[in-house]
């Protein structure tokens, strides 16, 4: 048996504030310790201790993985691996939803020929979320960002590759590129259609092989810190 383990990194923003897209350009730190630790403590008590773990070279993600081999009881050291970056969010990075729909809109508006001017905020908006709606249910990039799609699928695959019979591995990314994970199923739109592919923070993802060749997710997005 092999096991991957993916979990996105905890909180960088406190509960009030307004948040904003963080790409990979942007290096915050956490604002909590709840969901990092969740994430080991729910592993502890499955027995799914990690002989590696891996995280993304930032503060929120390399903190995550750090806080949760802590509740582990520290059984490796964290690695850094920039192949699991955050995705950048081009001219959205560090703005907030509302300004991103906007922003998306008037340039989806002008891409279909259509003078911006002379829509209403209300038409911008519905076509700014309609864009994001699609990044959240089957990954399809909103225009402007700066996304390689098949080099973050390449990552993933490349990732599953190097588990070993036996080895449990836990790899902690970010949102953006955590969605594209399933691809090492085979069967990406299948999986779209049944989960919600966007993965809150804290929320862990478990995938096994047991014949050498095909994935399964076990669980997805699994809120660990709200099960301890």
């Amino acid at each position: 048996m092999k096991t991957l383990i993916i979990a996105r990194h905890g909180n960088t923003f406190r509960k009030g504030e307004t948040p904003t897209r963080v790409g990979g350009r942007t290096d915050l730190p956490l604002v909590e310790e709840e969901r990092g630790r969740g994430i080991g403590k729910y592993l502890a008590a499955q027995g799914l201790i990690p002989t590696r773990i891996l995280a993304a070279p930032l503060q929120r993600t390399m903190s995550t993985a750090a806080l949760a081999a802590e509740e582990l009881g520290n059984p490796c050291p964290v690695q850094p691996d920039a192949r699991f970056l955050e995705v950048d969010y081009g001219p959205d990075e560090n703005h907030s939803e509302e300004e991103t729909k906007l922003r998306l809109g008037t340039d989806i508006a002008k891409a279909q020929g259509k003078d911006p001017a002379t829509m209403s905020p209300e038409e911008l908006d519905a076509l700014g979320e309609h864009a994001i709606d699609q990044w959240n249910a089957q990954a399809i990039v909103p225009p402007g960002w700066k996304v390689d799609v098949q080099q973050i699928i390449d990552n993933w695959t490349a990732l599953a590759g190097e588990v070993q019979d036996g080895e449990t591995l836990l790899c902690v990314s970010s949102n953006g590129t955590i969605r594209f994970a399933p691809h090492i199923t085979g069967d990406y739109a299948g999986f779209c259609a049944e989960h919600d592919i966007k993965v809150a923070t804290g929320g862990v993802c478990i995938f096994t092989c047991e014949d050498g060749n095909t994935w399964t997710c076990r669980e997805w997005g699994v809120k660990a810190f709200k099960k301890i």
